[in-house]
C-alpha cells in the first residue's frame, strides 16, 4: 500500500492561479469605471441643487444670481467639483461645472433655455459630455 500524501499537486495550484486570473480579467474592467461614475453622479447632484437654490433665490427676490454667493443662495459644491460658471438671459440660465478628478469632462443644465452642452436635452436635465 502507497503512503498517503498531503497537499496539491502543481496542476491543482496551476488551475487555481488560472482560474483567479480570469476572474480578475473579469472584474477589474467592471469597476475601472465606478469612480468616473461616482464623480459624475456629484456634478450631476450639484448642478440639481443649484437648481434648487436658484429657483429658491429667483422666488424671494425675482432675480437670478449671476455668480455663487454662498450666504444669499446657501449653495456649496461637493469637494472636488469646480464653483458652477453660471450664464445668465432675461428669464433663463445655464450652469457648467468640471471635476478635478476628471480631465476634459464637463456637466452642465439649463433653465428656460437650451442646455450648453447637449441641446437636445430636457430643461433642467444635467448632462455631461
Amino acid at each position: 500500500m502507497r503512503p498517503s500524501r498531503k497537499g496539491f499537486t502543481l496542476i491543482e495550484l496551476l488551475i487555481v492561479v488560472v482560474i483567479i486570473g480570469i476572474l480578475a480579467a473579469i472584474a477589474i474592467p467592471k469597476f475601472a469605471n465606478s469612480k468616473t461614475k461616482a464623480y459624475t453622479a456629484a456634478m450631476k447632484s450639484d448642478l440639481r441643487n443649484l437648481v434648487a437654490a436658484e429657483e429658491s433665490f429667483f422666488a424671494d427676490s425675482v432675480y437670478y444670481l449671476p455668480y455663487i454667493d454662498t450666504t444669499k443662495l446657501r449653495f456649496r459644491p461637493s469637494q472636488s467639483v469646480s464653483t458652477p460658471t453660471i450664464s445668465l438671459g432675461p428669464g433663463y440660465w445655464t450652469a457648467t461645472v468640471t471635476h478635478s478628478q476628471i480631465l476634459n469632462f464637463t456637466c452642465a443644465i439649463a433653465v428656460n433655455t437650451v442646455n450648453p452642452i447637449v441641446p437636445t436635452a430636457g430643461e433642467g436635465e444635467p448632462v455631461c459630455q
